[in-house]
């Protein structure tokens, strides 16, 4: 697939098949998110794999609410990915001040990007969550109270047909030269 094809191809999957991930896809899928730019080279992320299924289940049911119902698809998916914020450099830090802005949220959201673009090109489809419930996710995962998971990847086969994406028109998301 060329690049403009990929990114039609790309898709938020809510359907997979039970089928067993190769490990070596789900490397090159990381290998892309590590290559995605970061401000001041700070690369403030860390990517936990989760392919044992009770443990992936348990995560599954972090997504969830019976309340308001959400991400019920995602105990189907055999991988899920976790991305934790590592935090910024010094460099990128003094400019998060500067600017009151996050930048290491900008630098994840690039890198999941690349993941699931990766995991495009290899036949794989991904769902990027934010929904969950972070205290429960942390403690199963054992992720230190000064670190903050920030997204979670479903990951597998796709199990059901690429949908005609609904988009704005172009005319109504740019302008020249001013607002």
């Amino acid at each position: 697939m060329n690049f403009s094809e990929l990114v039609k191809f790309r898709q938020s999957v809510r359907a997979y098949k039970h089928d067993k991930i190769e490990p070596e896809k789900i490397l090159k899928c990381i290998e892309a998110a590590r290559l995605a730019p970061s401000a001041c080279n700070s690369q403030p992320w860390r990517f936990i794999i989760i392919d044992k299924h009770e443990l992936k289940n348990k995560i599954a049911q972090t997504t969830a609410n019976r309340f308001i119902p959400l991400n019920h698809f995602t105990n189907q998916a055999p991988v899920h990915i976790v991305i934790v914020n590592e935090g910024s450099n010094f460099t990128a830090s003094l400019g998060n001040k500067i600017k009151n802005k996050k930048y290491s949220l900008y630098d994840i959201g690039i890198a999941a990007e690349h993941f699931c673009l990766q995991a495009a090109d290899e036949g794989l489809g991904t769902c990027i969550l934010g929904w969950f419930d972070e205290k429960k996710l942390k403690k199963l995962l054992k992720i230190p109270n000064n670190k903050r998971p920030e997204l979670i990847i479903t990951l597998g086969y796709p199990n059901e047909k690429l949908r005609k994406k609904k988009r704005k028109k172009i005319e109504k998301i740019i302008s020249y030269n001013e607002y």
